[in-house]
């Protein structure tokens, strides 16, 4: 989308030309299409679609949504091209900013959707392309009162910050420090007083130097029309010390018997602890990321014309034969050309024993290599490799909000204004008392300073952050912050088989031939037919038919069929052979008499087989044979079923094989239900009827037939053994092909919840009990800002002990 231009009409009105860039139109009348779908949106003046450049020129009102126009373009079957913005954000001090922010972002004409993370002090945009830069973004940002920058990588942010929020801390400590002296001494029978002055001069630079970014930023929220935690700070501690300075210089003889200067200094001391604490917490949170980061080698060995050469990761091309030495990373994703070593995975997959590899097989940059020597040919680097798509799905997991963090949002927006309310009312109720102004001020003070919206806005974000990193680290990525939150309300669990149940290496075990046909015929026909394919089953076929060392025909016209086989044209014994390969239903479908062979057929079934049919459609239809294919169980599957019914939840089977060999491992596994000859289309039918009666349901899958299914179940989980598009369309991904990951990923999931409930219980019942205390006057600034301090970062701290999480396996073994 080209820089949107500011146009006049002729009723005054701020109008602006967008180019979206428009994906899927094919022919002349998808711009007729598109065309009137676009002037049909309230607000858009004209719409011009290019098919020559894939794009639309719209003309509209400045103030017209981004959704609006991306809504019309969807409902038209089209999509337009979008784009996603990272940017730190610094300034927030709780929950009220996150919300003002994001309304500020969300104003801007081009922006689709916006979500701030406190936690992170992230802002991730998601834009229609090119509609907006970075700059405008950050502007906005400014505007609201923050500030902002195009994101630099987490760990550097986080790691800064900590240390950055250090030294105003020990300052104002040793500020602080001789102020409470009297009050610690009268607790232990001595009397000491400091000179007024003394007290003075200690607690002004506390108020005004390091206090100063109270005021800073409260200064700058009020200027947008709002307010936040930071305004309870500035106007609680300066009332404090305003009352102190008064009283100080109003009193006879100079002296005054209650002064608050140690309140006001400790208050800010203690927030300012909290906040170190907080970031510390926060840099502990995201150590996931940072041990992520850490497996990237900054050098690979390149073999260029015989020679090696040590160059950098990022001039390294796709093709490029890399050399990798025993002990070092793996610099790039790749396939073995020569050696053999074992690779340590396991801050990838979660693996804990070295996998083997051999040519041929697939490596994973940032693999530590065993004692081989390796030369790997390079099929992915930069942002394509396996290593950097993980980091991505961890950082987007963590910037994107969980639809309970909403719901808190909400609440957080209105929390600032009915503390400032509620303090109010406490100064009038305890003046009016007759309680003396004195008394009301410092009551008043006491609410504005315990109230803290801080622990609302961390509660959920850094539960998210310590339970996804704790994911990532075990081999269970979760793509998004709604998939972890669902996940622990799965009640059914439905795998796929072949590849997510099975080891999905089937190998040809028997063939039987119809009468009038031999067995080499079914055996060459059949590999024919398959020369070109890459289905698991073909592989087991052209494998057979090399060790029998038959002749193979050619094919032509070969056509694959979902969901039901293959069929093809055969140039055989002189002659042209129409030929069907596939399952029953494809039999069904030509109309194929099975009669002769369904008892075998049936026999293979019962043992767990998987069956294949071979007819000849030329003229009458006539069976050929029948094909029969193991495929052996992994050895976790039993153990994830086990763990599943264990959690009591309900384990299914939906799988596109025979009913016999469906129920044949079902019953093997122990699971409930076999769901066999399921089409790829009726995948997704399925799923959705077991929705039924309010469950919740997880999809299991590894394929591109599986996408479907993963997309209408409440939580799709795909095995990364397969392919780019299951993984895509699921929101947890499993790093291993193992399936007891997916009871890992629930109980993690759990766990999580767990954790975010009891933050939001504490942060909610720290306020609602903490409040009315101070109203009371049962509370004083000092323990208000002590425990403001502590009720963000005990959030914090629990959130972190996630980041502990083993599988439950790990914990009986260290029990």
């Amino acid at each position: 989308m080209s820089q949107p231009a500011t146009l006049e009409t002729d009723v005054g009105v701020d109008t602006r030309d967008w180019t979206v860039a428009i994906q899927g139109m094919t022919c002349a009348s998808c711009v007729v299409r598109l065309e009137k779908a676009l002037q049909n949106v309230p607000g858009v003046k004209r719409a011009s679609v290019s098919l020559a450049t894939g794009s639309a020129v719209i003309n509209a009102r400045s103030d017209l949504a981004a959704q609006a126009l991306n809504a019309a373009i969807d409902r038209a079957g089209y999509h337009a091209a979008e784009a996603e913005i990272e940017l730190n954000v610094s300034g927030m001090t709780c929950a009220s900013c996150v919300a003002r922010i994001e309304k500020a972002l969300v104003r801007i004409p081009g922006v689709e959707a916006a979500s701030v993370n406190l936690a992170t002090e992230r802002a991730h945009i998601r834009i229609l392309q090119d509609a907006v830069t970075a700059d405008e973004l950050v502007a906005a940002i400014e505007r609201a009162g923050y500030q902002a920058a195009v994101a630099q990588e987490i760990h550097e942010e986080v790691e800064r910050g900590a240390w950055v929020e250090a030294w105003p801390v020990m300052v104002a400590a040793a500020l602080s420090l001789p102020l409470v002296i009297p009050t610690v001494a009268g607790f232990l029978g001595m009397d000491i007083v400091l000179p007024i002055w003394l007290q003075w001069l200690l607690a002004t630079p506390v108020q005004f130097w390091l206090g100063a970014r109270f005021y800073r930023a409260g200064w700058k929220a009020l200027k947008a029309g709002a307010a936040n935690m930071d305004v309870l700070v500035a106007v609680g501690t300066s009332a404090a010390y305003g009352l102190s300075t008064w009283l100080w210089l109003t009193r006879a003889g100079g002296t005054a018997p209650d002064l608050y200067f140690d309140a006001a200094a400790v208050v800010i001391t203690l927030i300012l602890l909290g906040k170190w604490l907080e970031a510390r917490a926060k840099h502990q949170t995201t150590s996931a990321i940072r041990a992520l980061n850490a497996l990237r080698p900054e050098t690979a060995r390149v073999l260029r014309e015989g020679d090696e050469y040590a160059i950098r990761v990022a001039a390294v091309k796709v093709g490029d034969v890399v050399v990798v030495r025993p002990g070092e990373r793996v610099p790039i994703d790749g396939v073995v050309l020569s050696g053999t070593s074992y690779l340590d995975e396991s801050l990838l997959t979660g693996e804990s024993l070295p996998v083997v590899k051999t040519p041929g097989e697939k490596v994973i940059g940032g693999a530590i290599n065993g004692d081989g020597l390796l030369r790997v040919e390079t099929t992915a680097i930069g942002a394509e490799t396996t290593l950097a798509r993980i980091i991505r799905l961890v950082e987007n997991a963590q910037a994107v909000k969980a639809p309970i963090q909403r719901q808190v949002d909400r609440v957080a927006a209105v929390f600032v204004p009915i503390v400032l309310g509620v303090a109010a009312v406490t100064l009038l109720g305890w003046w009016l008392g007759g309680r003396g102004i004195e008394v009301a001020i410092i009551n008043a003070v006491t609410v504005l300073i315990i109230a803290c919206p801080c622990s609302l806005g961390l509660a959920t974000p850094t539960a998210i952050m310590a339970g996804t990193g704790a994911g990532a680290r075990r081999g269970i990525l979760i793509k998004d912050a709604e998939a972890l939150e669902v996940a622990h309300r799965i009640t059914v669990v439905a795998f796929d088989k072949t590849c997510t149940l099975t080891e999905g290496k089937p190998e040809l075990l028997a063939y039987v031939a119809a009468a009038g046909a031999t067995e080499d015929e079914v055996l060459t026909l059949s590999a024919s037919i398959q020369a070109g394919s890459s289905h698991p089953l073909a592989t087991a076929v052209l494998a057979a038919a090399s060790r029998h060392g038959g002749v193979l025909a050619v094919a032509d016209r070969v056509q694959a069929l979902p969901g039901r086989g293959m069929a093809a044209h055969l140039s055989h014994a002189g002659m042209i052979r129409e030929l069907r390969l596939g399952n029953a239903r494809l039999m069904d479908e030509s109309r194929v008499d099975m009669g002769s062979l369904i008892a075998i057929a049936s026999d293979w079934e019962r043992e767990g087989n998987t069956v294949s049919w071979l007819a000849d459609v030329t003229s009458a239809p006539r069976l050929v044979g029948a094909l029969a294919f193991g495929d052996t169980v992994k050895d976790t599957a039993r153990d994830a079923v086990k763990r599943l019914r264990a959690l009591r939840i309900d384990t299914v089977m939906v799988t596109g094989d025979n009913q016999g060999s469906a129920n044949a491992v079902a019953l093997e596994l122990g699971i409930h239900q076999a769901f066999a000859s399921v089409l790829p289309e009726d995948k997704a039918a399925t799923v959705n009827s077991l929705k039924a009666g309010n469950r919740v349901v997880a999809m299991v899958g590894d394929g591109i037939n599986d996408a479907p299914a993963l997309a209408a179940a409440d939580v799709g989980i795909a095995m990364a053994t397969g392919t780019d598009v299951a993984m895509h369309t699921a929101g947890i991904t499993l790093m291993r092909g193992d399936p007891s990951l997916v009871a890992d990923a629930i109980d993690l999931s759990r766990h999580t919840w767990n954790k975010i409930r009891q933050n939001l219980f504490w942060a909610f019942a720290y306020n609602v009990i903490g409040i009315p205390l101070a109203a009371l006057g049962l509370l004083n600034p000092v323990i208000a800002g002590a425990a403001m301090a502590a009720s963000s970062v005990s959030v914090v701290g629990n959130a972190l002990l996630l980041t502990r999480w083993c599988p439950p396996g790990e914990r009986k073994g260290r029990a």
